[in-house]
């Protein structure tokens, strides 16, 4: 694993561009490409600290805290339990109704294993992943395991390609912590996570994704054509959003600060294709006076907080790496 310093720059940057991506997007969401260009031209700022996808992010972060990097989704939603105000207080206009409805039979006495059944396709999990990344720093297949887990309190059934969503963003996220892999690389690691068989149909859309990123001529004519071919029903459906994201993070080059603007200016589910855009090229970083320039407009006590978060799931990481590795003395020994 890598020097606590670094890894720390990794993890700060990832869930501050993912806040920044976050907010940056919020303006945008639910336009259409057109509108964007012709009530912004072309949006590179940002106000807030996020909507429900951070406020879902620092739940999980929470109970993978709680749990020394061992939440499953029981957890999770006893979190959301001991926090409903966070789900139902101010920004309780921002979450999607499946979220909203899961949360409220919590409250009404249901399991936490059979809430999710009938929810609608969303990037509920997705958009708040990138801690189960960190916790799981160097390791994308574990990250994608507990992913996949986590995101059954939301997603299951016919709607489990949600899962995979959430899977392929937080083993993107784990694998670009390692401390030398490329943009590429990460990307190659979030595909792998899902299923070959199960997750066939997201598999493809990704790859189908990430050719049409690599023959587009610019960002505009990759955005004209991917909403041409890959949209959904519903505009939060990880079948259009993370296809999306890790296009963005390729075209990008792997710059969050460039991956946050192409995914607020994307159009429908923008806020939430910024965020995750940002958590994946965001761990990338190697450089922090890159960072701290990058995110210069980001208020002082929203980078502060995220700090301290980072710094709490880096020692969070590093115990259960540690409690692993002791669990397995005997074995290897």
């Amino acid at each position: 694993m890598l020097k606590t310093d670094q890894l720390e720059l990794g993890a700060y940057a990832s869930l501050a561009f993912g806040v920044v991506g976050d907010a940056m997007g919020t303006p945008t969401e639910n336009l259409e490409p057109e509108q964007i260009d012709a009530k912004f031209g072309w949006v590179e700022t940002f106000e807030g600290d996020g909507t429900d996808d951070s406020i879902m992010r620092n739940l999980i972060a929470d109970a993978l805290i709680a749990t020394g990097g061992y939440a499953d989704a029981d957890d999770w939603a006893s979190e959301w339990m001991r926090q409903h105000k966070e789900i139902f207080g101010q920004k309780v206009g921002r979450f999607f109704p499946s979220v909203l409805h899961s949360a409220a039979k919590l409250r009404f006495g249901d399991l936490p294993r059979t809430i999710a059944s009938g929810n609608m396709p969303s990037s509920s999990s997705a958009m708040a992943i990138a801690p189960v990344g960190i916790v799981n720093a160097g390791h994308p297949k574990a990250a994608a395991a507990q992913a996949m887990e986590l995101a059954s309190l939301i997603h299951v059934t016919d709607v489990a390609f949600c899962q995979d969503g959430a899977a392929a963003i937080a083993a993107a996220v784990a694998r670009a912590l390692d401390g030398h892999s490329t943009v590429e690389q990460a990307i190659e690691s979030g595909l792998s996570a899902i299923k070959p068989w199960s997750g066939r149909d997201m598999r493809k859309l990704i790859e189908d994704a990430l050719e049409l990123a690599r023959t587009a001529n610019d960002y505009q004519g990759f955005r004209a054509a991917y909403h041409q071919r890959f949209r959904r029903a519903i505009a939060c459906d990880s079948r259009e959003t993370i296809p999306a994201t890790l296009a963005i993070c390729k075209l990008a080059g792997g710059d969050p600060w460039k991956a946050v603007v192409y995914g607020a200016n994307f159009g429908r589910d923008s806020d939430t294709i910024a965020c995750m855009a940002g958590y994946v090229c965001g761990a990338l970083s190697r450089d922090e006076t890159s960072v701290n320039t990058a995110l210069k407009a980001l208020p002082q006590n929203i980078a502060e907080r995220e700090k301290t978060l980072a710094k709490k799931l880096v020692a969070t990481a590093r115990q259960k790496a540690g409690n692993e590795m002791k669990n397995w003395q005997p074995l290897a020994g």
